[in-house]
Parts: C-alpha cells; sequence; structure tokens
C-alpha cells in the first residue's frame, strides 16, 4: 500500500498526479521506472511503466497513434475519446484509485495520465520473463503431451483452457500479500465442483494477511491447509502437468495457481492422489494396472523394508530356519539401528549434493558415492552390506513416488519406525506401525478423510484406485469431493 494517506485518487491535477507516482515508485531512485511525457491533445501527459514488463512496439504503437489525436476528435470528453479512438490496445481500463494504479504499473501494465483528467489509463500490454513450456523433469512420461506449467500465470491458465474449452470454467483473480501483491487463481468447474469447497478456499485464500509470499504456492498452502502443520503428510497435491490439472478439474477439484510458481496445487488430496501418476493412463489398462501395482508395492517397500529388516535382525526368532539368510552374518562395530540412521543422512546428503551439483560433474559424484563412500564404509566396519543393500532398495522405491512430497514424508516414517524398532523391537515396530495408521486416519484434507476410499470403505472408489480401470468405465466421479454433476456419462 502506498505511503500518502492523504492523496488516495487520481486527481485533475497533472502535476500533482506525477509527482506522486514518481514518488511513489522511487523515479531516479530505480533505474528501471520509465517515465515518458508527451502531449495528448495539447495536454499534458505521462506514460509509466516499468522496463522489461512493457512491450517496446505496443508503447511505439500507442504513442504514435496518441500523436496523431486532434481537437476536433474529441466527440464528448478527453475520457471516452481516449478509449474509444486514442488507444488501439483491446486490454484497456480506467482507474481512479492509487493504490490500484500502483499494483498495475508493479504488475507491469503501462500507465497513461493526461492533464484535466481525474483517472488513470491502464494499458495492459505487459509481458514477463519466462521460459517455454517444457516437461517436467519430475513427472516425465513415455507417451504424453510433453508441455508443462511455467512460471507466469497467464500462460498456466491458458495450458488449462485448451484441455478445457468449457464455459463453465472458472478461473478467479485474488492477490495476497499486502507487498508483493502475488496473483492468486482459484480454478475450477462450475456445475462440477462443490460450492462449499470453492467457498472455503477462496475465503482461505483472501484471509492470508502477510506482507509477501516469495516462496509461492508452498506459503500459500501453509496458510489455506487446516490441521497440525507438523504432519508429514502432504494433504494438497502439486503437480506441473497440465493434463493432470485438467484431469483433477473434471473430477470435481478445485486448483490453485500462484504467479511465479510452475507447481499448481489440487485440492482436496487424499493419500491415493499422491501414488497415482499419468504413465498408468498412457498404457493399455492391462499394463497400466501392472505398473500401479509395482508402484504401490516400492512405495510400501520404501516404507517398511529397512524397520522391518532391522526388527527380524535384532529379533531372530522371528525369523523361520528356511529364511535365517536374511539376518545379517556380522553385525559390526556401530549398532544396526545406527547405520541405518547414517546410511538414510547418507543418501540425503547426496541427493541434496546432486541438486547442486552442476551435470558435467554428476557422474564422478556418482563414482565417489558408490567407490569411496559405500566400499570404504563396508571395509572400515561403518556400514555392512546389508545395511547399504536395503538403504538403496527403499531409496529405489522412494524416487518410484510419483509424488516428491510423499516421498519425503515416507522418508520420515521410516526413520521414526528403525528408532522405535531399535528401541523396543517387536513391541517397537508394532507400535510404530499403529501410530502411522492412526495419524493417517486422522488426517483430512479440507474435511476429506486422507485414506478415503479406505477410511471410510468406499467399495466402488476403492476398486477405481487398485485397478487402473478402461476409461470408457469411468462413469463417476469421486463421491467424496460431493460434486453437483456426480455422473462423467450420460
Amino acid at each position: 500500500m502506498f505511503r500518502k494517506q492523504d492523496n488516495t485518487v487520481i486527481k485533475r491535477s497533472y502535476d500533482d498526479n506525477l509527482k506522486l507516482l514518481k514518488n511513489e515508485l522511487g523515479e531516479g531512485e530505480s533505474f528501471d521506472i520509465v517515465v515518458r511525457e508527451i502531449k495528448v491533445i495539447d495536454k499534458k501527459a505521462a506514460l509509466i511503466c516499468i522496463d522489461g514488463f512493457a512491450k517496446d512496439d505496443i508503447l511505439t504503437e500507442v504513442m504514435e497513434s496518441l500523436a496523431r489525436l486532434r481537437k476536433e476528435s474529441i466527440t464528448s470528453s478527453v475520457s471516452k475519446t481516449l478509449m474509444n479512438k486514442g488507444i488501439p490496445y483491446i486490454e484497456m481500463s480506467r482507474e481512479k484509485e492509487i493504490d490500484e494504479v500502483l499494483h498495475a504499473v508493479l504488475s507491469g501494465a503501462i500507465i497513461l495520465i493526461v492533464d484535466g483528467c481525474d483517472e488513470a489509463f491502464i494499458i495492459d500490454a505487459r509481458t514477463y520473463p519466462s521460459r517455454e513450456p517444457g516437461e517436467p523433469d519430475i513427472e516425465r512420461v513415455v507417451r504424453g503431451s510433453r508441455d508443462g506449467f511455467t512460471e507466469t500465470l497467464v500462460f498456466n491458465t491458458a495450458l488449462i483452457r485448451r484441455r478445457i474449452r468449457d464455459p463453465r470454467l472458472r478461473i478467479r483473480l485474488l492477490t495476497v500479500g499486502q507487498r508483493s501483491k502475488t496473483d492468486v487463481c482459484v480454478c475450477y468447474l462450475e456445475d462440477i465442483c462443490n460450492p462449499d469447497l470453492v467457498e472455503t478456499i477462496t475465503q482461505r485464500i483472501q484471509n492470508i494477511n502477510i506482507d509477501a509470499i516469495p516462496m509461492a504456492e508452498k506459503s500459500v498452502e501453509e496458510f489455506i491447509v487446516a490441521g497440525n502443520i507438523w504432519n508429514p503428510f502432504p494433504r494438497v497435491r502439486y503437480t506441473e502437468r497440465p493434463d493432470v490439472a485438467a484431469v483433477h478439474l473434471f473430477e470435481g477439484h478445485v486448483i490453485v495457481i500462484v504467479d511465479t510458481s510452475p507447481s499448481i496445487m489440487i485440492a482436496p488430496a487424499t493419500y491415493f492422489h499422491h501414488m497415482q501418476h499419468a504413465e498408468e493412463y498412457r498404457q493399455e489398462p492391462l499394463i497400466g494396472v501392472y505398473i500401479r501395482w509395482i508402484r504401490f508395492f516400492a512405495i510400501f517397500a520404501s516404507i517398511i523394508i529397512t524397520p522391518l529388516w532391522l526388527l527380524l535382525a535384532l529379533s531372530p526368532e522371528l525369523l523361520p530356519e528356511s529364511l535365517k539368510f536374511i539376518g545379517p552374518k556380522e553385525v559390526g562395530k556401530v549398532p544396526l539401528v545406527l547405520q541405518f540412521i547414517i546410511a538414510e543422512i547418507s543418501i540425503d546428503l547426496l541427493r541434496m549434493a546432486a541438486i547442486h551439483t552442476p551435470s558435467p560433474m554428476s557422474t564422478a559424484l556418482g563414482v565417489i558415492a558408490a567407490l569411496l563412500i559405500g566400499e570404504i564404509a563396508i571395509n572400515i566396519g561403518l556400514l555392512i552390506p546389508e545395511v547399504i543393500l536395503y538403504t538403496a532398495v527403499v531409496a529405489v522405491g522412494q524416487f518410484s513416488t510419483p509424488s516428491y512430497e510423499l516421498a519425503m514424508a515416507n522418508r520420515i516414517i521410516r526413520i521414526f519406525l528403525l528408532l522405535v524398532t531399535g528401541a523396543q523391537q517387536l513391541y517397537g515396530f508394532i507400535a510404530g506401525v499403529i501410530i502411522v495408521f492412526l495419524s493417517l486416519a486422522l488426517t483430512k484434507s479440507f474435511n476429506i478423510p486422507y485414506l478415503w476410499p479406505l477410511i471410510p470403505l468406499n467399495i466402488r472408489a476403492l476398486k477405481t484406485i487398485l485397478v487402473r480401470s478402461p476409461v470408457t468405465i469411468q462413469n463417476m466421479r469421486p463421491e467424496a469431493l460431493k460434486p453437483q454433476d456426480a455422473s462423467r456419462q450420460p
């Protein structure tokens, strides 16, 4: 919000308006504030914009058109003449409030003020630094579209519009942050989505009271998701694929798009939403079922394999004779539970190092991890081979999880199970599993049970989770969302 509370609207005095706008925008202090003073119908005028946001060709065309205006072309008033004849651009509006004028120019629009006019003209000829829509790295598919969301809001809404040519698609624009003025869009299908869900999400976004949200969608999520913020399970789903966003809109979900971020939020989201991937629907149904079950197994293994092996290693009497080979031949000099914690931390360190390592050096990082760390750790007795083997298995399972947020939550749960199993063995393992299951069962995402359709049990919906059915028989939307139109087929 601008600083001078005694000047809240555009005045008829050109000099007062120009002085106020220059002062608020820091013209002369900030090099990228452009103020171009011109004459319009023998009146003093100025075009104000930010260098890098305004399109130069549009700005030049506007100036040429204004220069051609003559007094005899004025039919009723200067404002109407400028709107109807003076500025040949379709996205144009008028504004009296100083706050809104400042917000417009800082968002990238071109502002025109004219002497004698008590309103400013907003020419929305903005352009943002952006990249081409490319395939998201963490949601790749063998077959399917290769476009993905970008950091530019209007590009993202266009990618959704391209897939949903329905006049009932609604995209509400909200503003969050007293200083950042970040654009946030709430997107839904009006005749499908539950109105209460839309109102809840919209109201929570409007109630956000903070100066800025530089971390974009993640900051918004922490404001609008109710419940324990220390709960590791993600209660919204993120995607960078427009086709995935479109599928959820057709089901009755709400999409939240935050400017400057290529990740969009899908709400509500259950545990099983995070386990599905677009690749399952790009193959034949039978192949899709196979892929889905392999993924389910990988996710389950990433949680349970190392705690279960630790339990069996610490309590070998639980193993039948035929499975005695599973246990370690030598425990080593370091306690097993501590070995697993060291291995988990090492995997995380390698993951973080891979993110920050330039691509040409990533191969060298792999060699260092495999030879120097793994081999030497075994030779000196820090880790035993079985610990490295099973840690590698759960790492593969974690990387097979479609949702990065769910993979990180599963990692926290796995470490928790390792600690309680190491402390109390069988009783600790059982208690840990019960605690995790209860926390999942009690978690909700916008009043939707997190384990739906398992808890509460819905057989029809559970079948669609367990089996990737053909599209021709996917005729019902999820009942938990309470859609207005429950049937997808006539």
